[in-house]
């Protein structure tokens, strides 16, 4: 009892250090040494990305959320993501299973994985079309029949050749999301595997755990991506609080 004691004092003692500091909440790097760089975070993201699980067939997705785990001053994150995704390095998809989650894929990437996936279909021509039209310059996650009949210089049967191919989604009634194609199993295994590791530091004592051990814990069936890549993913999305301690950053569960 007198540990427990201790334990809920030193951990009110964290919180007081925290108030007016809203930095600490969710942010995993909270000394960055040099200048924020977006891109290389990206990059090691997508190392974590599971590309053998989908058969390499899939570009390698980051949420942007996730880079709010690693990096404090999420202003200078959009900032930079903009400059990315103007300069047509970087595209961003509206998910779909939450209005907040947005998937980050380099534009070389998923061109590359569309190309390959549409060899030897009918609509392949439409596709090149498309990508070679709407991908350059692309900052809009979606795109209404207006634009795409006019500015783009599609007819209705090629719009259909695009939502059959996955490069876009119904949105509603004439208009679509842009889209990643195949990417339906990805989304499952995303919310699932979510699921699971939330799950992971609920059964721990007081709804923590320290962020060093639940890296190394072994996952059952329900995981299918690495756990890190979770780990990410609920600590950007502020599905857990992050509080510093002399033993490492302990994740505890946000109860809304």
């Amino acid at each position: 009892m007198n540990r427990k004691r201790a334990l809920i004092s030193d951990t009110f003692k964290l919180k007081k250090r925290r108030v007016g500091n809203e930095k600490q909440f969710g942010a995993v790097n909270n000394g960055e040494a040099g200048p924020l760089d977006v891109k290389a975070t990206l990059q090691d993201l997508m190392t974590l990305f599971p590309r053998k699980l989908f058969n390499d067939a899939l570009p390698q997705i980051v949420l942007k959320h996730q880079l709010y785990s690693i990096h404090n001053d999420r202003t200078q994150v959009d900032r930079q993501l903009s400059d990315l995704r103007e300069q047509g390095e970087l595209l961003m998809f509206q998910l779909g299973f939450d209005a907040e989650a947005f998937g980050l894929v380099f534009a070389a990437d998923y061109k590359a994985k569309v190309l390959a996936g549409e060899e030897g279909r009918g609509t392949r021509g439409t596709v090149d079309k498309f990508l070679e039209k709407v991908l350059p310059s692309c900052n809009d996650l979606s795109f209404n029949k207006d634009k795409m009949l006019k500015e783009f210089l599609f007819t209705d049967s090629e719009i259909t050749q695009l939502v059959k191919s996955g490069v876009l989604t119904v949105r509603d009634a004439g208009s679509w999301w842009l889209s990643i194609p195949n990417s339906g199993r990805f989304t499952k295994y995303l919310i699932q595997g979510r699921k699971a590791v939330l799950g992971m530091v609920k059964k721990s004592k007081y709804n923590e755990v320290l962020k060093a051990e639940l890296e190394e814990r072994q996952t059952n069936s329900q995981v299918k991506f690495q756990i890190k890549y979770h780990i990410h993913d609920i600590i950007g999305a502020e599905l857990v609080e992050c509080i510093p301690t002399t033993s490492g950053t302990l994740l505890r569960c946000v109860d809304y």
